[in-house]
């Protein structure tokens, strides 16, 4: 339950620097470090709803960049203006440019939730060996 919570409160808090981003920033930190932080959010949000014990630690956080990339591709497929998208907060959630920069920003970002996810099965072995 302790770690659901932290899960939810850094889901919130990058949330609200997310929000901050889109709404004030500009230059490289919306470019790059808003693309480097949404994928730490979604893997932030993922395990505040579930907290299994990782059997294979390193599947969410492959889905995560994999989804990641594929929004991207839609974007220089033209989803939005493909599909006649013209809310401007989907617009923004979807995403309208493609950018290889982004690719890179995506897998920056997905390292930290690979490496809490491997220190996280490491931990849950060693209270099993513990345990028994």
């Amino acid at each position: 339950m302790k770690r659901r919570l932290i899960y939810g409160m850094a889901t919130l808090l990058l949330l609200g620097v997310e929000i901050i981003i889109g709404m004030y920033a500009d230059g490289w930190i919306r470019s790059y470090l808003g693309d480097v932080l949404v994928v730490i959010l979604i893997y932030t949000l993922f395990r505040t709803i579930s907290l299994k014990k990782p059997q294979r630690w390193y599947i969410l956080p492959t889905l995560i960049l994999l989804s990641a990339f594929v929004v991207e591709f839609l974007q220089l497929w033209g989803f939005c203006d493909r599909f006649g998208i013209t809310n401007k907060f989907l617009r923004i959630i979807i995403g309208t440019g493609f950018s290889v920069i982004d690719l890179v920003s995506y897998c920056i970002g997905i390292f930290p939730c690979y490496f809490v996810e491997w220190f996280m099965k490491k931990r849950y072995l060693k209270e099993e060996q513990t345990d028994e």
